[in-house]
């Protein structure tokens, strides 16, 4: 797998070990050329002009959509929303439906590993609506457990508001029993792939989840572009939230009427060359396959957990169960403050983040305020693995004798 990063052109010029694609992937230069080629040669606003550069803006920005519902297994292209990012796709999901739809005593149920932006505009609506913010915990092994799930869904609950991946801990949830419970209950799920669909297959009829959003920036296509899918039902009886051009039909004086799916959520003119790049990614993606990428990031986990277990001033956050994590890795080095350590790292050309993550629930909830993470896509290799350990190992050596043991 080490020919991967030959494609990425950033990891052949600089001499970096790049371990944040949880936070952003990098590009290889089938995206990028895609990207050129639509603004060298095809450059026009979309959906407004009857000239040939206009209809070929057109084309490139509805292929990309019939591409994201064949990639994700969306029923129609209509329920493909283009935001720029998932914190936007998710803002849409609160504003537009939850405000519409929750009462007083409602219940939405979230996981306490959300990302921010799963849970920040959560709370807002919860209390413009007078509604009540549960969460699901998580156990000793980082995991949400099936009574855990069981106990906290139940029939006061609308909304349930879960990431298929953790983006701190890589544990991946059970979604699957998540969307079971919460459609026996009455209750619709927002589901947050982002940090699954970079590294496995989504299929939102296989899932059920009614809705679904991603960022396209962490799964090689450029930064601001993300998705938002939804049933046909649940997004036709919703209001827009953002409103001005091309997402009318009528505008009178006092009055105006929407236009249908998906435009009435596409207010303004959009981000062509970015879904021309996401296109480019679903295809490297699917060059490759879902097969190979899982393979060879389970294969690098593994090592990296091996050789991360050897080093004891080093505290893992993972689960055990190696069939339920995915591509990321949070430590800590006991004593030293994770700012410290990456900086460290960087130092030694190893780039991993440090923080909370946009999770700060969690973190609370860790008894931690922050970790180092390192986040593993098709391009690293085992030698990164190798220099991540020798990077760590620096940094204990620099702080060892300020440790309070």
């Amino acid at each position: 797998m080490d020919k991967f990063k030959k494609d990425f052109p950033i990891l052949m010029s600089r001499d970096v070990v790049y371990l944040d694609s949880g936070a952003t992937s990098q590009k290889p230069a089938s995206v990028i050329d895609a990207i050129n080629n639509y603004y060298n040669n095809h450059n026009s606003n979309p959906h407004r002009g009857a000239y040939s550069l206009s209809i070929e803006a057109t084309k490139a920005y509805e292929d990309g959509r019939a591409k994201v519902a064949k990639f994700i297994n969306s029923p129609s292209a209509s329920q493909i929303i283009f935001t720029k990012n998932a914190s936007e796709a998710l803002n849409i999901i609160a504003y537009s439906y939850g405000l519409d739809n929750l009462k007083e005593n409602d219940e939405v149920v979230l996981s306490i590993m959300e990302h921010h932006s799963n849970l920040v505009p959560w709370q807002y609506v919860t209390k413009k609506t007078k509604s009540n913010l549960k969460y699901m915990y998580i156990n000793d092994n980082y995991e949400i457990t099936d009574e855990e799930i069981e106990e906290k869904i139940t029939n006061k609950t609308k909304i349930v508001g879960i990431t298929h991946v953790s983006n701190v801990l890589g544990t991946i949830n059970n979604v699957k029993k998540v969307i079971d419970i919460a459609h026996k209950n009455g209750a619709v799920v927002v589901l947050d792939v982002s940090q699954s669909i970079p590294h496995m297959k989504v299929d939102v009829q296989d899932l059920d989840a009614d809705f679904i959003a991603f960022s396209g920036h962490k799964m090689f296509a450029p930064l601001g572009i993300g998705v938002l899918y939804g049933k046909k039902e649940l997004l036709d009886n919703m209001t827009p939230f953002l409103m001005g051009g091309d997402m009318i039909e009528y505008v009178y004086e006092q009055e105006t009427t929407f236009a249908p799916l998906p435009n009435k959520f596409e207010a303004g003119t959009q981000n062509v060359g970015g879904v021309v790049g996401l296109s480019a990614a679903i295809d490297y993606i699917e060059s490759i396959g879902y097969d190979n990428i899982e393979k060879h990031e389970k294969e690098l986990v593994k090592y990296a957990k091996e050789k991360l277990e050897k080093l004891e001033y080093v505290k893992l956050y993972m689960t055990k169960n190696k069939e339920n994590h995915s591509a990321v890795i949070s430590f800590n080095i006991k004593g030293v403050h994770p700012h410290d350590v990456a900086s460290i790292l960087d130092s030694q050309n190893v780039c991993v983040r440090s923080g909370n993550h946009c999770a700060q629930p969690l973190m609370r909830y860790l008894g931690i305020d922050s970790t180092c993470r390192a986040s593993f896509c098709i391009y690293n290799t085992k030698e990164d693995v190798d220099k991540l350990v020798l990077a760590i190992e620096k940094a204990y050596k620099m702080f060892e004798k300020y440790i309070v043991k």
